[in-house]
């Protein structure tokens, strides 16, 4: 596929532009940023033993909006010779030439600094701690060149905000953070090999590597053996923490989800393993008001 040609000068700024913008950094497709907020916000609730503090949660909050949107850049970036052969992503911005490279590097590089600078009203130990995010979110998107399993570097991307929200709690990373921390890695990959599901035919003819590749005609039971791991280090994190019993029913709910997305990728169409993917977001919301009414103060 020829890229279309970019307009130059001034016209490179029209407001017209802004959509494309939007589909690269993915604000027009809020899933990745759910399945990055819910984790975060499991955090901040167990690290602060209920509501944390305002200040805290509208830093993580914002930070999940902004590094989810550098991440989906850097994302797209590396695959902007590969996304054109893919048909989920042919029309991506960068594949289609809507937006030049160098565009992109400069979009990654202010978003990543506009995180920086919000981890700054926090404390000195989470500042340390996020340049691992960010050495994480640059690194995911070519390691599927290199390996197949790329998903669980985007596990640890994804679940790098909790230690991080641990720090900028309790200035301390507990044995708990970093249960729910693998836990969330696990989760990560179960999805996420979903997601690869829809383009593993494509991945196969042109190289790309993945879980879905690698898992082949097991891969819906090693995604029901990931999902079990997960709820398994919750329920642990739930006994340590001596949740009450809200907690365990949205775990039970997190549990019924997750059987429910084993009968949408029973056939392995796209269409079905796509919606599994994006069920995940109930997952991860069940799971907060759980942790949500167990940790909400009494009195």
């Amino acid at each position: 596929m020829q890229p279309t040609p970019r307009p130059v000068g001034l016209a490179r700024l029209h407001p017209a532009r802004l959509p494309a913008f939007l589909h690269l950094t993915r604000l027009d497709r809020p899933i990745g940023t759910w399945l990055l907020m819910w984790p975060t916000l499991w955090a901040l609730w167990i690290a602060a033993d209920g509501l944390p503090e305002r200040a805290t949660l509208l830093i993580f909050v914002a930070g999940v909006y902004l590094m989810r949107a550098a991440g989906c850049v850097i994302n797209d970036y590396a695959d902007r010779h590969f996304d054109g052969h893919v048909k989920r992503t042919r029309d991506r911005p960068l594949a289609t030439g809507r937006i030049g490279a160098g565009e992109a590097r400069v979009l990654f590089a202010g978003l990543v600094a506009a995180s920086f600078v919000l981890v700054c009203f926090t404390n000195a130990f989470t500042v340390m701690l996020s340049f691992g995010g960010v050495a994480l979110a640059f690194v995911y998107p070519f390691m599927k060149r290199y390996t197949h399993w790329p998903q669980v570097v985007l596990g640890a991307a994804f679940s790098w905000a909790i230690p991080m929200a641990f720090g900028a709690v309790q200035q301390q990373l507990p044995a708990d953070a970093w249960l729910l921390f693998l836990a969330n890695v696990l989760w990560t990959v179960a999805y996420d090999t979903e997601y690869a599901m829809v383009d593993r035919d494509d991945d196969l003819t042109i190289g790309i590597k993945s879980t879905a590749v690698l898992f082949g005609r097991h891969d819906k039971l090693i995604i029901g053996l990931l999902q079990l791991a997960t709820l398994t280090l919750l329920a642990v994190v739930g006994v340590r923490q001596a949740l009450s019993g809200y907690f365990w029913v949205g775990l039970t709910a997190m549990g019924l989800i997750f059987v429910y997305q084993q009968w949408l990728i029973r056939d392995r169409s796209r269409e079905r393993c796509f919606r599994a993917f994006l069920n995940n977001h109930w997952a991860g919301l069940v799971l907060h008001a759980g942790l949500v009414m167990a940790l909400w103060p009494e009195g």
